[in-house]
């Protein structure tokens, strides 16, 4: 399926009982997108996307991934969204190899060790592959779920606070595999405003649970035209 739009997202909420977390939102991001999502802690953030991962249901309106609906069709959706978070989401007693060939598994992807392999290599894990991850530390776990978001080629990448425990070195890799990587859409909570810059080509912004601006840049504008 094709989609001009990689996320549309329309009037979407959120409520815990009687607390509202998101409400009305609306954001549509086009293909070959990178966004950043700011907001303050609680703003709503990463309640968002958790919905758009899947891991979380809306309460009202709807959202589309590469064209598809969230609820109605969301194993089309999970093949398609690479999702890191800061907390890394992986099984602490598989080594990093048995951790991306699980994965990768799950994902139907074929032949998978040589891409598993290749990615602890470019991570800086090869020389512990054999290792259980709960005795590495918490920036190469955080490597380790980079290589667990990507290992089945996804399109659009959802990334709550990908920097958390990551050095500068690990950084530099979340920058050149993710986020400033052309071949995704990216859309990437963040508290580092400082290096929105680098990466984004637009921002968005949500106060108490409400998208209040989208700005895209002069440059994204007019590669769209």
């Amino acid at each position: 399926m094709t989609a001009t739009f990689a996320i549309e997202v329309t009037r979407l909420s959120k409520r815990y009982g009687t607390t509202t977390v998101l409400d009305g939102v609306e954001l549509s991001l086009v293909v070959g997108s990178r966004t950043a999502l700011t907001g303050a802690n609680g703003a709503g953030k990463s309640t968002l996307l958790a919905i758009l991962s899947t891991l979380v249901s809306p309460t009202g309106g709807q959202v589309r991934i590469a064209g598809y609906d969230l609820q109605t069709q969301a194993v089309e959706v999970r093949r398609r969204i690479g999702v890191l978070g800061h907390r890394p989401m992986l099984y602490e007693d598989l080594t990093p190899l048995e951790n991306l060939l699980f994965f990768a598994k799950l994902y139907g992807v074929a032949n998978p060790r040589p891409r598993a392999e290749a990615f602890l290599e470019v991570l800086g894990l090869w020389s512990r592959r054999f290792e259980p991850v709960s005795v590495l530390s918490r920036g190469y776990h955080q490597r380790l779920a980079i290589g667990r978001a990507l290992i089945h080629s996804p399109e659009i990448l959802l990334l709550d606070e990908p920097e958390t425990g990551l050095d500068a070195e690990g950084i530099e890799l979340l920058d050149a595999l993710m986020l400033r990587e052309p071949a995704f859409t990216v859309l990437a909570a963040t508290h580092r405003l400082d290096r929105i810059a680098g990466w984004a080509d637009s921002t968005a912004n949500i106060e108490r649970g409400r998208l209040v601006s989208h700005q895209v840049s002069a440059e994204a504008l007019a590669a769209s035209r």
